[in-house]
């Protein structure tokens, strides 16, 4: 857990704007972001555009936000259409060749030698169960398909797609898991007018020292500590691609999370 003293001005800085500019680009990483575990890539194609992606020592979660793409590796070669993911370890190249203009949003960790590679086509009409899920009630139901669940192995990630119910809220009742995972929430398909609101707090119940995060498309906001609620405005439907990376193997699990007491029961 990233230690010291976390001010407005710290929270202010766990939102980034991803780059749109062609090729691989390191978003959010250990060293240059305040976080411990967790790595985010944004990987931009044109049409018609190849690129491999190296994971070096890390286990990588690639899910494809924008347009579609033929990726070939030594696990798998498929068709990756918009939403559809792909998960690789340490050691591993995959080439992805675009078909037209598309962007991948790419999560990664140490990789301690656990996980599998697969590819994984979305398909929002599977029954709901390890994949498919609803989380929430109310003001606070969401929709998730899980990119990476806890099923299946890996070293440290775990990750998803969620969409929010038109202008509701998403992680209600506001929780943390700071002592066991970080999280980043990398927003997509939410371009203008449509926008969301990522608020950050640290201390349970203080929500008038939050810092509030206006998020679109492209916008990435850390979590590495503290409750991270989020809400959408009218008409927009919160859309994000989350991942958990955990501090140790062993705490790569989805019941983690702490409810803070003060809102626990709002709904």
């Amino acid at each position: 857990m990233i230690s010291g003293n976390i001010t407005k001005e710290r929270m202010e800085k766990w939102k980034v704007i991803s780059p749109e500019d062609n090729g691989l680009w390191e978003v959010i990483a250990p060293g240059r972001s305040d976080c411990e575990q967790v790595s985010i890539y944004r990987l931009n194609l044109e049409a018609g555009q190849e690129y491999v992606l190296h994971s070096g020592d890390k286990e990588m979660d690639a899910a494809c936000v924008k347009g579609s793409a033929r990726v070939v590796c030594e696990a798998f070669e498929e068709e990756c259409g918009k939403l559809d993911s792909f998960y690789i370890i340490k050691d591993m190249e995959i080439t992805i060749k675009a078909h037209e203009k598309t962007v991948f949003y790419i999560g990664a960790a140490v990789d301690e030698g656990y996980g599998k590679p697969y590819f994984r086509k979305t398909d929002m009409t599977l029954p709901i169960g390890e994949i498919h899920q609803i989380h929430g009630k109310g003001v606070g139901r969401r929709e998730v398909f899980m990119t990476v669940n806890p099923e299946v192995p890996s070293s440290r990630i775990l990750a998803g797609l969620t969409w929010s119910e038109n202008g509701a809220w998403t992680s209600w009742p506001p929780h943390q898991h700071e002592n066991d995972l970080e999280e980043v929430y990398c927003y997509f398909d939410m371009n203008e007018p449509h926008f969301g609101l990522h608020m950050s707090y640290v201390e349970p119940g203080d929500v008038h020292n939050m810092v509030v995060h206006t998020v679109s498309s492209g916008t990435m906001v850390l979590a590495p500590r503290g409750y991270h609620p989020t809400a959408a405005s009218p008409g927009t439907r919160n859309a994000y691609f989350w991942v958990l990376a955990a501090h140790s193997h062993e705490s790569r699990r989805y019941d983690l999370a702490v409810s803070d007491p003060e809102r626990a029961e709002l709904n």
